[in-house]
This record gives structure tokens, sequence and C-alpha cells, in this order.
């Protein structure tokens, strides 16, 4: 990469990461759940207000551990957007479960909560809404399709830290919900995620399927003298090195969201003359959502080719990309899974969705740079695909 390039993520650290891994090492307690790691959990189910939380290796293995505790058998059915990442739908289809793949909405590309009682059937179990780029879905409306129909909802809020739906902190609405820590992410450590467990008649499972199929948290909280197998399990919980930089993030956790929201306003602003042209459109934010300034993506005006575009803006040191693949488009999409009706947003909308450079330390200069080659390549390919529409 040129010296001068911009990045699309460039991860952030405090400062103070190093010194608590030391810490760590000190307490001479590298495994799971030591010091740190309930420090990390004690911030969280005060800052979400959940039952518990518990850090996970990776939000995937906290998608994998709320899979289990649904006790889903072959067949079941879970609801789902097809515009998420992949290990949305492997946690389900790992215990034999069926994701159904629903719409999603123009303004926040969320799942459609107006479609989702045309997909319930009998063997439907579970609602996965997925808070893209830490923005809420409609969650009042989803909570009362999943009371209606006696259904699960498990929140996936991988890009949801610290954004909140009427007040309510994302992860913590449903029965489950999950966090992801990721260097992409906001808050981050490298790999990492949580759990947020809400209902509270899942906390003991929980801890025990996370802890192997084991009592061992009960056995270290004094309230058993020894731990045996109680239930099917896994490992999934990570060291207490990884949980000591995560702590150095939590701590600042509040600035670190305002940063990037002042990143994404920056963004917001900037753009509003391409937006009035016609050339994309900004990111939505509903009046009841309150964002964390995740990510800053655009939707191209239809007709303007998004991979020339992104290979445009590369040629000019800005490094754009777009984002998920559609899951019911997919080979494994297809094989596990099942599309209501035809996805015409999903397939629309995530086809003409490129995502800007985010990253504490980005600066207005950049920002401006990154604005100024969009609206040059933006501006060319609108003339390119005016001159293809006329030769036709």
């Amino acid at each position: 990469m040129a010296a001068d390039a911009i990045p699309f993520n460039r991860p952030y650290a405090t400062g103070k990461e190093a010194d608590y891994i030391a810490g760590a090492i000190a307490n001479s307690h590298l495994a799971g759940d030591g010091p740190f790691t309930r420090q990390c959990h004690r911030w969280i189910e005060e800052q979400a207000g959940c039952a518990r939380a518990l850090l996970t290796p990776s939000c995937t293995a906290a998608l994998d551990l709320a899979a289990l505790l649904l006790e889903l058998e072959p067949g079941d059915e879970v609801i789902m957007p097809s515009f998420t990442f992949v290990s949305t739908a492997n946690a389900f289809v790992l215990r034999g479960a069926v994701p159904v793949f629903v719409d999603i909405r123009e303004d926040t590309l969320n799942l459609n909560e107006r479609l989702i009682e045309a997909a319930i059937t009998s063997r439907t179990r579970a609602i996965v809404p997925v808070h893209y780029a830490g923005v809420a879905c409609e969650m009042d409306a989803i909570s009362g399709i999943a009371r209606r129909h006696d259904l699960r909802i498990v929140e996936d809020a991988a890009q949801g830290i610290l954004a909140s739906y009427k007040g309510r902190a994302l992860g913590s609405i449903g029965d489950l919900g999950t966090l992801s820590f990721h260097e992409t992410k906001n808050i981050i450590c490298g790999e990492g995620g949580a759990l947020l467990v809400n209902d509270r008649s899942l906390v003991a499972r929980a801890e025990i399927i996370r802890e192997k199929g084991t009592d061992r948290s009960r056995f270290f909280r004094g309230e058993i003298d020894k731990y045996t197998w109680q239930d099917v399990g896994s490992s999934l919980l990570p060291g207490d090195n990884t949980a000591a930089f995560l702590w150095a993030q939590l701590e600042q956790a509040q600035d670190i969201t305002g940063k990037r929201i002042a990143l994404w306003r920056t963004y917001h602003e900037m753009l509003s003359p391409l937006e009035q042209q016609g050339l994309l459109r900004r990111p939505i934010i509903p009046e009841d959502c309150q964002h964390n300034g995740h990510l800053y993506y655009v939707l191209l005006a239809p007709g303007i080719d998004r991979e020339a575009v992104l290979d445009a803006l590369k040629a000019r040191g800005v490094h754009a990309v777009f984002h998920y693949v559609p899951l019911h488009s997919s080979p494994a999409g297809r094989r596990f899974g099942r599309a209501q009706g035809e996805l015409p947003l999903t397939n629309g909308l995530s086809a003409r969705l490129i995502r800007l450079p985010l990253w504490i330390g980005l600066g207005e200069v950049r920002q401006q740079r990154v604005c100024d080659s969009l609206d040059l390549v933006l501006r060319e390919s609108s003339r390119r695909a005016l001159r293809r529409s006329v030769a036709q």
C-alpha cells in the first residue's frame, strides 16, 4: 500500500493495552474467566442491563452458544436477513436448523419486520434480527411477533456496542444478544465477542455450555465442592490476556464511540451534495435509533458500476470496500436455507453499497480526500452510464 493511501480500517489502541496484558501475566492467570474477564463482564452487564454477560473468543462463538441454548432440532427454522455475515446462519445450520431468509428494509437495510410473519411456519423457533451498521432493527414490532408466536429472539448486535433502540442497548432486548470485538469493530481485542443473556432462566445453562459442558463456573465461585460434566458444551471462553486488551478499550468506550460518531457526521455532511445530485444515497437513521458510528456506507445510484468505482477509488489511494454477498445467493445458502420470496431489496441494495474508510485518526483532511475522490469517480461513472443508455 502506498504511503499516502487511505486504508479502509486501522485498529485503534488506547495505549493501556500492553500494560494490562502485562498485568494479566503478573496475575499468573492467562486462562479464561480471570480478573480482567470479570471486569469486562461487569462493564457489559452494567452498560447493557443484561442478566449475564459472557466473553467468548468471537461473535461467531457467541452465536454458536446462543444456538446451543435454543435446543434446536434438525428441520427447525430460524428467520433472519440474507444481508448479513455467514456466522449468523452458520451457528444455526450447525444445529441442523434451516435459515429462512427474509428481505430487508430500504431505509436501514435491516430485517423487514413487516415480512416476518409471512415466513413463520410450524417449524419456526427463533428470529435473528441483525442490527446493521449499529442501527437498530424495529425491535418493538419484532418482539411483538415473537410473543404472539412463542418464538425466541437472538439479536446479532456484532456491530452494535453502545448503540441503542429507544434507550435500550442493542443486544439487551431479545432473549439473547451477541457482540463482536473483532479488530474491524468499534471496541476491539483482535478477535473476541460476548453473549448477552437477558432471559435469566438461560444463565446457568449458558455458563455450563461455555465451560465445556461442566459446572466449573459454580465451582470457582465456591458454590459446589467439585465440578463435573453436566451437558453438551465446548470451550467458548477467551484467555484473560485477551480480556486485558479488551478492558483497555472498554474503559474508553464512550470516548471511542464519540470520536467515531464525529467522523460519521463529517462524512454525512460532506456527502450531502452528492446525494442531492442523485449520485448516491446516504445512510438513514430512524428517530428511535441511536447509532454508534460503526461504519459509513453509501448506496450508489442505479446504473453506476460499483466494481469500477471501487477500482477507481483504489487507484486514487482510497480503499473503500463492498459488504455482504447475500447469503441466499451463495452455494451454502441455497443448500442449507431457503428464501422467503425473491428478496428484491436485498439483491438490489447489496449490489450498490460501498463502505468508506472510517477509523479513529482518519481526520477531516483525509475524509475530504475520500469524498473528493468519490465525487470525481461518480461523476465519470455517471457520464459513462448515460452514454451507454443513449447508445442503447
